[in-house]
């Protein structure tokens, strides 16, 4: 069945949470106060720090919102719906991913795919973030993590274990986020399935001898049934990249968006942020897999029965929601024969997942022990067999 949208909400939805009061100079409060240096948000604190002399400036607290925007006013009236910013971005010819670039930066590599790139920055225009969830471990941290990770890893080459001490530095990225909240009411039609024994007589050889016997087979009885069931959605994430594979990011989850804080340029300081590449619209279509997925298992158990049939579900939503926000992860790229292998770390809880390469000589130098040993112990049976 297609998704049906149902009547729209038109107030926007907020929650308070702890973010910087507003400075009256922004670049006064990025730039160091001593030597005027750019500050860099420090991973787990409250504060941005200068690397060149030291001298650290708290981030100022204050309750304010983090809004969700209403998402058919946004669908219809697109960036004029929500609070927009203009970036200054790099993009990168390789992997077509686009993220801010240091402006004192003329060259570099691009964290995504480890493509040497030049930078050739433009200007990007796009929905602001209304929240972002700072990072929590440091770079050392996440470069342990990835280190245990990688001897960890069986048949992999000697270069790739030698990554975490040699070339293991890794790049600290925002990565872009949708959110979406709705309320969803779905009437269904579908089977339930009683299961039940039934004998059956049945031909059978007993010593040498063709006999009848009843055995108990099991059956199904089905039963069409029709219902309606409700469930709200918040909070649905939906990777808004397209530069990493989906199971890479999915596998960092589960995210603590508690720890949102309202988006403020300071955290984002001596860090790198990412542009959002999937539209609104195409985001809340895989959101809407995600709830349908979840919805039907809502569904299954409203059936109830032993076994369970969903031929039609109409789903309906009602108010829903987004915002955008940005994800911590640290992100690391080995090239290794002819190939670019990535590695992401989650930036609050030090999860690891990555691609990786095989070697072949360890697997063939496996695959003869292997050999080695089942010819022993076939020797060994063979000579046991001769003397008994």
């Amino acid at each position: 069945m297609a998704l049906r949208l149902g009547p729209w909400g038109t107030r926007p939805r907020a929650r308070a949470a702890d973010a910087p009061a507003p400075p009256p100079e922004p670049d006064r409060q990025l730039t160091c106060e001593q030597c005027a240096a750019v500050l860099s948000y420090k991973p787990g604190t409250d504060t941005i720090v200068c690397e060149y002399c030291g001298h650290s400036n708290r981030i100022a607290l204050r309750k304010v919102e983090i809004v969700e925007h209403d998402l058919e006013d946004a669908l219809a009236r697109g960036l004029a719906a929500a609070p927009v910013e203009e970036a200054t971005t790099v993009k990168c010819p390789s992997c077509a991913a686009e993220f801010t670039f240091d402006p004192d930066r003329h060259a570099g590599v691009c964290p995504f795919c480890g493509q040497t790139i030049v930078a050739e920055t433009g200007a990007h225009r796009q929905i602001k973030p209304a929240a972002v969830l700072p990072f929590a471990i440091e770079e050392r941290v996440a470069r342990e993590r990835v280190g245990g990770w990688l001897k960890g890893l069986w048949f992999a080459p000697a270069k790739l274990k030698r990554y975490a001490r040699t070339e293991g530095r890794l790049a600290g990225m925002y990565l872009p986020y949708w959110t979406y909240d709705s309320r969803t009411r779905t009437a269904y039609a579908g089977q339930r399935g009683t299961v039940y024994q039934e004998p059956v007589r049945v031909q059978a050889m007993v010593d040498g001898r063709r006999v009848v016997q009843t055995r108990m087979v099991q059956k199904v009885r089905w039963r069409p049934v029709r219902g309606e069931v409700g469930r709200g959605f918040d909070d649905v994430l939906v990777l808004a990249s397209r530069s990493l594979p989906a199971w890479l990011t999915d596998r960092l989850e589960p995210w603590d968006l508690q720890g949102l804080k309202p988006y403020a340029p300071e955290y984002l300081t001596g860090f790198q942020s990412e542009a959002y590449q999937v539209p609104l619209d195409e985001g809340f279509e895989i959101a809407s897999q995600k709830m349908r997925a979840a919805i039907t298992q809502d569904v299954k158990a409203d059936i109830g029965g032993d076994l369970q049939r969903v031929e039609r579900m109409d789903i309906r939503h009602t108010d829903p929601s987004f915002k955008h926000v940005l994800l911590p992860v640290w992100l690391g790229a080995l090239r290794y024969g002819g190939r670019t292998y990535r590695l992401s770390v989650n930036g609050r809880t030090g999860e690891v997942q990555g691609e990786r390469p095989y070697s072949l000589w360890k697997i063939l130098a496996a695959a003869l022990l292997a050999l080695i040993v089942l010819g022993a112990i076939a020797y060994v049976l063979a000579g046991a067999n001769t003397l008994g």
